[in-house]
């Protein structure tokens, strides 16, 4: 399961930083979101996909599972939302200032 869970962070790195490189905001918006889920998989994978008991303590459970990968990945996933919700702001005013979403115009690279 482990194995599964890797390949699938490494298919939304490599979607999300080909999405980066586009010209158009908002694939590149889509592309930081599509990098934060991969690192929410991979810091889930690199916890150990483990089964147990909730950690609350109990003379007859042995086996807990470790709750700081999950308390990261909810940190995690608060902190990607509001940046998402910052840059989709941002590129709406942008491109309704500019009246374009297109990077190279927005830098002043006039495409000819």
């Amino acid at each position: 399961m482990e194995i599964i869970m890797a390949i699938l962070a490494g298919i939304l790195f490599t979607t999300g930083v080909y999405n980066l490189l586009q010209k158009q905001l908002l694939r590149i918006i889509i592309g930081t979101a599509l990098i934060s889920h991969g690192a929410h998989l991979f810091i889930l994978t690199m916890g150990k996909l483990k089964r147990g008991a909730p950690p609350i303590l109990d003379k007859t459970i042995t086996d807990y599972t470790d709750p700081l990968p999950q308390a990261l990945i909810l940190t995690s996933i608060v902190i990607s939302f509001g940046v998402t919700s910052l840059l989709l702001v941002l590129a709406y005013r942008a491109s309704k200032e500019n009246g374009t979403d297109n990077m190279e115009t927005l830098r002043g690279n006039q495409n000819d």
